[in-house]
């Protein structure tokens, strides 16, 4: 009975597809041209996003994976570990800047994603151990062992992405490893990475108190608050008594990263219901929280902010939008509306 479900769904899906593709096709002639309208129009791309997410879970990743690797942010010529090694230099820096090392440090990170560049950055700089916790078993091995064989390749723009900051000649050792034949188990072993997927952030089976840093990079705002909410409270837990929260989170409109054609808060001209329809899938759940917002969440938790660092566009001017608020964000003011993105670091 599941199969013929499941035959059935991706019979209803790629009917829904091919429709969406003779109409686009329509207008344009070159395949070429035909790809890249699909990615950069954003309605036309929340509406393949829904399509894939009502498919069963294990076709539906399938899919949606082939799509982001033909089409999408991780196509061969996309592929590049750096800006997510940067993620986890920046991470660092700002935990320096208060005054707290990642060396000897247990990392806890919530969003593995596709992909362990972040995590390796804080090997690199000297982390002890990093437990990293997904809901969904995105990790792909091909994309870990691709960004492997860049880094062997380009050790010089590596090491200067580092400077003089990477810890024991761990780029040397982990080289070496690399370059011999290896299973993903035995790296994840080495970096003392271990992977939870699908895994709970919010109910974690780790011990009280055994966490220094409790770490995200563009993850929170795919989380509705309530979920937030608990996996900040299960991070109390799990956080030593001088652990940190840190937390950087991106506030724009993701469709935005890709169309240029709308604003970086396209997104706030529309109702939770319309907003929902639009994107409410696994794939680009965005809960559209501001600044203010996650302030809230953390000090209504008791957590002492030690750093509150917005990202303000300040060539969005919110009067001259071509759009009106949605109601749920007409009070706000043009400073909230106009950040789009932060560093949070807290105290448990």
């Amino acid at each position: 009975m599941s199969s013929y479900v499941e035959s059935l769904a991706t019979t209803c899906f790629f009917a829904k597809v091919f429709g969406l593709i003779v109409e686009v096709r329509c207008s344009l002639l070159n395949k070429s041209t035909f790809y890249k309208f699909i990615i950069m129009n954003w309605k036309l791309k929340a509406k393949i996003q829904n399509l894939v997410s009502f498919l069963p879970d294990s076709l539906s990743y399938s899919i949606y994976y082939w799509i982001q690797r033909n089409v999408g942010s991780l196509k061969d010529s996309k592929l590049n570990p750096t800006s997510r090694l940067l993620a986890g230099i920046e991470t660092v820096k700002r935990i320096e800047q208060v005054n707290r090392s990642p060396i000897g440090a247990t990392f806890l990170e919530v969003g593995t994603g596709r992909r362990i560049n972040t995590i390796l950055a804080f090997w690199l700089l000297g982390a002890e151990k990093v437990v990293t916790v997904d809901l969904n078993p995105y990790l792909k091995e091909e994309l870990v062992r691709a960004d492997l064989d860049y880094i062997v390749k380009n050790k010089s723009e590596i090491e200067s992405l580092f400077g003089n900051r990477i810890f024991n000649n761990r780029l040397d050792a982990l080289l070496e490893f690399v370059e011999s034949s290896y299973q993903i188990k035995s790296l994840l072993e080495l970096l003392n990475i271990e992977y939870i997927a699908p895994g709970d952030a919010s109910h974690l089976n780790l011990r009280d108190g055994s966490v220094d840093f409790h770490t995200s990079y563009t993850v929170l705002e795919h989380i509705s608050p309530e979920i937030i909410k608990a996996i900040l409270k299960e991070g109390q837990r799990i956080l030593k008594q001088d652990g940190l929260f840190v937390h950087c989170i991106d506030y724009s409109d993701h469709f935005s990263h890709s169309d240029k054609s709308i604003s970086s808060v396209n997104f706030l001209q529309f109702s939770d219901n319309y907003w929902d329809k639009i994107a409410g899938n696994r794939y680009m759940y965005m809960n559209r929280l501001r600044h203010d917002d996650f302030i809230d969440l953390f000090q209504n938790l008791n957590c002492k902010i030690l750093m509150n660092e917005p990202d303000i566009d300040k060539n969005l001017i919110v009067q001259k939008l071509n759009f009106e608020l949605d109601a749920r964000f007409k009070s706000k003011s043009d400073e909230v509306i106009s950040t789009v993105g932060s560093w949070i670091i807290t105290h448990r």
